[in-house]
């Protein structure tokens, strides 16, 4: 049997896992203002155990694209999401901050494993032109996770309790295991189901076409030692706030400023994920049309990086002076990440575009590592910097889009293979 197209639907699963992810992640927050009632606890406390998540992301982060590297995608992939999934399921036992904390890090370390993985498939499975468009799809199912997670988790929450939703949103996951065991057999030189035409257009491009499966990969000094690796470190430190405060704060921004309850925040907090949605595919379909029309890998992702720092940039000003009602800030922040989605997508891929295939995953993965420390940082911020209004972070992450962008051109003079 061979089916066309397989690349897609190895894309389009990892696009599911992503939503799972963010159903998972997101539940906590949606359901905080009655859960942490319930359990006594306080906003001091929710900043902690989201910081004890965001420590655990940042070390599954690099701990995973490791692992990635080593076992592959397919089992890399299976490890990760059973165990989150197991960890999202098991809330429903927590009594306290202890038992909180324990199933949030193992969550957060699990969960990371879902990007530095999602970046090394990509990578395998799609030739140049279509990584970017690939890491759309794959981003898409954050913003869509995103838009589902308020209203199905308020739904959720009306007519079970928070306990039964935990059980729910964590079984989602084990069942998505056994169709990627199902697709995803082998690495395409070797999938029994592949077209040989697809087999030909993925390794069109490939970075490092003479390496073979041997060939270690490099180690973290080495990466380091290249002035590119740190354009994509520096870039993801600035830019990893700007999603996460939304993701992380939002939910208590509407409860705090607006007096919403979770009902509420469930009809409102899905509208800017559509925003972020679209761009996760525009930003795709942008550089990738950029990069089939100019033979240009530097331009298609700099100019589509471009745009997104001037969309993001606007919109957090906007939120400044123009987000004055719930409808009106739900609607800026979705043109925010709109543009972030736009541009994270590319920067994302730029460890594909620069490494070869056995290094992609330790360079995502130390990417996203410390992103993560930047957020971790924001949060221990924020409570202190919001007591009277949240412009303050709103002010500081604007300042992140441009100090982001500029280290992409810094660091990166010309995006192609390191070792061509």
């Amino acid at each position: 049997m061979k089916i066309k197209g397989l690349r897609w639907w190895i894309i389009t699963l990892i696009g599911f896992a992503t939503i799972i992810n963010y159903i998972d992640r997101s539940a906590l927050s949606i359901m905080w203002p009655a859960m942490g009632k319930e359990l006594g606890m306080t906003d001091a406390d929710y900043a902690l155990i989201l910081n004890m998540f965001m420590i655990a992301y940042a070390v599954g982060q690099s701990v995973s694209g490791k692992l990635f590297d080593k076992i592959g995608t397919r089992m890399g992939y299976v490890i990760a999401i059973f165990v989150w999934s197991m960890s999202s399921l098991l809330h429903f036992a927590v009594k306290g901050i202890g038992s909180l904390a324990i199933v949030r890090v193992t969550l957060g370390i699990s969960e990371a494993g879902n990007w530095p993985g999602a970046v090394k498939s990509n990578a395998e499975w799609f030739p140049l032109k279509e990584r970017a468009v690939a890491q759309g799809i794959f981003n898409a199912g954050a913003s869509i996770g995103s838009v589902i997670a308020p209203p199905f988790i308020a739904f959720m929450y009306a007519g079970f309790g928070w306990k039964t939703t935990f059980v729910i949103i964590g079984s989602m996951g084990l069942l998505w295991i056994i169709p990627w065991l199902i697709v995803n057999k082998k690495l395409p030189k070797d999938h029994p189901w592949i077209t040989p035409e697809e087999q030909l257009l993925i390794t069109e491009g490939k970075v490092a076409p003479t390496e073979t499966d041997d060939k270690p990969g490099m180690s973290m000094k080495e990466i380091l030692s290249y002035k590119q690796s740190w354009g994509v470190i520096i870039c993801r430190f600035f830019m990893e706030p700007i999603w996460w405060l939304f993701v992380g704060w939002m939910p208590l921004y509407l409860q705090k400023t607006y007096g919403f309850d979770v009902k509420q925040i469930g009809l409102f907090a899905w509208v800017p994920y559509v925003g972020a949605a679209l761009g996760s595919i525009a930003g795709g379909w942008y550089s990738g049309s950029v990069i089939a029309r100019t033979q240009s890998v530097d331009k298609g992702r700099k100019r589509a990086i471009i745009i997104a720092g001037v969309i993001m940039f606007l919109g957090l000003l906007a939120t400044i002076f123009m987000g004055d009602t719930p409808l009106k800030f739900v609607v800026i922040v979705s043109f925010v990440l709109f543009g972030f989605q736009f541009g994270i997508g590319n920067i994302q891929t730029l460890p594909s575009d620069l490494m070869d295939k056995k290094s992609v995953g330790s360079l995502a993965g130390l990417g996203g590592s410390i992103g993560v420390i930047s957020v971790i940082i924001m949060n221990f911020m924020i409570p202190v910097i919001t007591k009277t209004s949240y412009t303050p972070a709103f002010i500081l992450i604007a300042v992140f889009v441009p100090l982001g962008v500029l280290s992409v051109f810094a660091f990166i003079k010309k995006i192609k293979p390191i070792k061509e």
